[in-house]
Parts: C-alpha cells; sequence; structure tokens
C-alpha cells in the first residue's frame, strides 16, 4: 500500500470514518502498517531492543479514536513493545509522558480541529514532535511492510496520567499566584468544543476555587455537534464570548479538539486571540527582561512588532507559517544563545522555553489565568497593542501540476514587480514569500505549508487601503493563467 499521501506536515492524517461520504483512508491495516514501521524505524534510529521499549499512546474525542487506538495497541504489542493506554488525553499531555513517565516514545490519535470524520496519528519523542522527513521515513517503511520480528508479545498497562497532569497544572497555578485556593471568587468559562478540554475546568479550575459554571460542551462528543473546537472559527468564537458575558465571567477560555491551541476572552467579552494573543503570551512569557527574542509566524501584524519591541523592549523574529518551524526556529536561536523564550503561531500553537517547548494551549491558558488571579488587568495590558483598520485572507489556486515551482516563479516575479513601485518596500524581515509594506499597511504572498495554494494577507490602517494595495496587484496576477483567483483579485 501507498500511504505516504497520508503525511500531513509533522503529523499522518487521513479519513477514518466514511459517515462524511468519503472513503476510509487510515483503515485498521493502515494504522497497523505505520505503527508497526514507527516501532522499526525507531529502532533503527536509535539502535533499541523493541522489547526495552515503552510507549504512551492516548487519543481524542473522535469517533473513530477507540478503532484506531485499539488497532495501534495491537501493532506496538505485536512488536514487543510496553504500551501505556492512557485513553483519553490531550496532545500535550502525551507529550509529558515521556517527561514525566520517561517513555521512549508518545503517540495520539487526533486530526487536530479537522472534521468528524478524519482522524490522525502525532508520535511524540523526548526531544519533541517528529521533523517531516522522519515521517517521509515511517510511511516508506509502511509502504514496504517493514516490521519487527521474532519478539515476544507486548503488553499493555492502563495509565491515568492525564490526572497526573492536571494535578501539574494546578500546582503551576497554586505556585504562581502564592495561594492554596488562589482562583476563590473568580468566574472563568470554558468552550472545550467536545473535544478533550473538558479536564481544564473540571479538574484543575474549579478545585482551586474557580466558579466554572457556564462553561460549554465539556462533554466529549467526537461528532463535535455544537461547532468545530477550533480557536480560529468564528463561531467557536462567537460561542466563547457569549459564555462570558452571559455568565459575568472573569475570563474565557476555548481550546481546540486535542487541546494543543486555546483562545481567550476578556471579562469584556472581546477576544484575546491571534495578534493580542501572541502580545499577552509574549509579556508573559518575557517576564518583564528586555532584549529577549520572540519568535512568530510570517502573518502577524505591523502593530505587533511594535508592541514587542517597543512597549516589551524584546526583539520580533518573524519566520515561517507552521508551528513546528517557530518552535525548530526558537531552539535554533537558543543553541545560538539568543534567549528566546516563546514561539507562537497566529493560530494559537504557543510553546514556551519554560515548557520544553511544547506547543500547549492548557499551559498557556494556565500562565494567563496566573495573571488575571494576580490582578493583572489584561485590557490595560494590551492597551499599546494597534490594531489594524482592516485586515483580509485572499487563497489564491494553482492549477499547474507543478504547484510548487509555479508558485515560487510567481514570487519571483511579484518581487521584481514591486521593485518598480515607489510607494512599496519589501519587509527587512522578509522570511517566507514576500512582504511589502506600504505607506497604507502590508500584504504578504506565499506558499501553502502543504496545498496548491498561494494565501495573500492584506492589513491596512485606513479602510480604503486593502482595496488600494488590490487594485495595484490585480494587473499582476491577471496575466497568469494558471492562477484560480478568487472573487475581489480579478
Amino acid at each position: 500500500m501507498d500511504y505516504k499521501f497520508l503525511k500531513s506536515g509533522t503529523d499522518i492524517r487521513g479519513y477514518a470514518s466514511d459517515l462524511g461520504g468519503k472513503q476510509i483512508e487510515l483503515t485498521n491495516e493502515a494504522v497497523d502498517d505505520i505503527v508497526s514501521a514507527f516501532v522499526v524505524w525507531y529502532i533503527n534510529k536509535f539502535n533499541k531492543d523493541p522489547e526495552s521499549l515503552k510507549i504512551a499512546i492516548g487519543h481524542d474525542s473522535r469517533i473513530t479514536a477507540d478503532r484506531i487506538c485499539k488497532a495501534a495497541i495491537a501493532a506496538l504489542e505485536n512488536s514487543g513493545v510496553t504500551v501505556l493506554d492512557c485513553g483519553l488525553a490531550s496532545t500535550p499531555a502525551m507529550f509529558m509522558t515521556t517527561v514525566d513517565l520517561s517513555t521512549d516514545a508518545a503517540i495520539e490519535i487526533t486530526a487536530s480541529h479537522h472534521p468528524f470524520d478524519r482522524n490522525g496519528i502525532k508520535i511524540f519523542l523526548p526531544t519533541g514532535g517528529l521533523e517531516g522527513k522522519d515521517v517521509e521515513e515511517i510511511l516508506t517503511l509502511a509502504c514496504d511492510g517493514m516490521r519487527v520480528s521474532d519478539v515476544k508479545m507486548g503488553k499493555t498497562v492502563t495509565s491515568h496520567y492525564m490526572t497526573d497532569y492536571a494535578a501539574r497544572l494546578r500546582n503551576l497555578i497554586i505556585e504562581g499566584v502564592g495561594k492554596d485556593e488562589p482562583l476563590k471568587g473568580l468566574k472563568i468559562v470554558v468552550d472545550a468544543g467536545n473535544g478533550v478540554g473538558g479536564f481544564y475546568a473540571n479538574e484543575v479550575l474549579k478545585p482551586l476555587g474557580a466558579d466554572v459554571r457556564g462553561s460549554r460542551f465539556l462533554e466529549p462528543d467526537g461528532m463535535f455537534p455544537n461547532h468545530i473546537p477550533n480557536p480560529e472559527d468564528k463561531t467557536a468564537m462567537q460561542s466563547i464570548c457569549e459564555a462570558v458575558l452571559e455568565n459575568n465571567a472573569d475570563l474565557g477560555i476555548i481550546f481546540d479538539t486535542d487541546v494543543d491551541r486555546a483562545g481567550c476572552v476578556g471579562a469584556d467579552g472581546a477576544e484575546i486571540n491571534r495578534n493580542s494573543l501572541i502580545a499577552l503570551a509574549a509579556y508573559i512569557a518575557a517576564d518583564g527582561k528586555k532584549g529577549q527574542t520572540i519568535v512568530t509566524d510570517s502573518v502577524t501584524s505591523d502593530g505587533l512588532k511594535e508592541y514587542i519591541e517597543q512597549t516589551l523592549g524584546c526583539k520580533h523574529y518573524r519566520y515561517r507559517r507552521g508551528y513546528k518551524n517557530v518552535i525548530d526556529k526558537a531552539i535554533e536561536l537558543c543553541g545560538e544563545g539568543i534567549e528566546c523564550p516563546l514561539a507562537i503561531e497566529t493560530s494559537g500553537h504557543a510553546a514556551l522555553k519554560e515548557n520544553y517547548f511544547l506547543d500547549d494551549g492548557a499551559y498557556l491558558a494556565t500562565k494567563i489565568v496566573i495573571e488575571v488571579a494576580k490582578g493583572t488587568d489584561i485590557k490595560e495590558l494590551l492597551s499599546s497593542l494597534k490594531m489594524p483598520a482592516d485586515e483580509r485572507e485572499f487563497r489564491i489556486g494553482i492549477t499547474e501540476p507543478d504547484f510548487k515551482s509555479y508558485g515560487d516563479n510567481v514570487i519571483k516575479e511579484l518581487e521584481a514587480y514591486i521593485k518598480e513601485k515607489e510607494n512599496y518596500k519589501i519587509a527587512d524581515d522578509n522570511r517566507e514569500g514576500l512582504r511589502v509594506s506600504s505607506g497604507e499597511g502590508w500584504f504578504l504572498l506565499r506558499m501553502s505549508v502543504h496545498d496548491p495554494v498561494m494565501p495573500l494577507n492584506f492589513e491596512a490602517q485606513t479602510l480604503s487601503g486593502i482595496d488600494e494595495m488590490i487594485a495595484d496587484l490585480k494587473p499582476f496576477f491577471s496575466k497568469f493563467k494558471g492562477l484560480s483567483l478568487p472573487e475581489g483579485l480579478k
């Protein structure tokens, strides 16, 4: 079988249910082949005896989680591995088993915020998540049917690690606030979107005295009947905003399905998301120390850069989209002696150095809860963050078979086109695609991480600014027959 199409960045993902009308890709056979191949890859890479391996496995709330988890456990047992079955668990918690339980690796069955009929396999080593090339190597081995042979049957042990993980977060709040019941008198609502995140309300906040009444969709339901568990989804954010206002809450927290991302809402019902969440996370991570470097993805605003550099006195390093890209860059900078306490993507993936550079939505939420419990006025804290008057994103399709080369050429020609215009300037920190500034704002054209698409992002300080930039770009895009232009760019 050819499994290489299941690679999704640094994860393995595919259709796992036919209820959405799609053919099942993550069959039991596929899971068996892939997980068996992972064990082969691991013992080849680290020269370890498979019977000495201890691997933890958990899953999110998807309807196919139980089936896939059982198939994966069977593959691990057949490879001689000792399995710690953590059941319903968040993705960050699974990584933490490599720290707290000294597992050799951990597997989370999840497809993050994707629809109910998809699922996936996410693998961690003690050093962090796999790289894309690691996933390619594993899938190649799976295509060849590679598996361990001549080993004793492994065994599975039930683990209640999520209880320990929740206790760790509670202890962080107690230590951070300096009280045994640090959240008494605070009303905090959580929207888990029927994913894994319901534990945060009931096992982290409530035992510390917080009033969590009014929280929404805490019960796991793999059909996600209320809204997509995704802090970037407008319906999801509207849900938590409503919950805050209806319950006069001091703070609202929303998680994605597997809790590696979070968004927040202030007491006034206003979102603390995207650039404002990055600003808040940067304030927390910097902890008053100037001169540190904050790594973000490429689509962050000019206002955020100004906040990081002028308000916080830190340095802003814009890098490529993709949470693994910003994390890897932050780790690289730290290795070069540059103090970098935070790597964060606009989507909400936030990884703090103090937390193993793990993108953990519950950890970030915990750090924010500590600030609120200490009396920090978040609205005042973010008052100097300048927000754009208008922002838009267009997704330009590429119809040519070799879409990457075609897209790269479009970007190259756009660079030459821009250099002929006096009112535009290529950004000094252009590290992905082409970021261009004008007197009205900026735009960024880049290749999608995975798809034959070129996202085009705009921000402007005036309501007419984006329209003016679009008018300048329309003649350029119109000459490319291999582009499928969305309405507004034609």
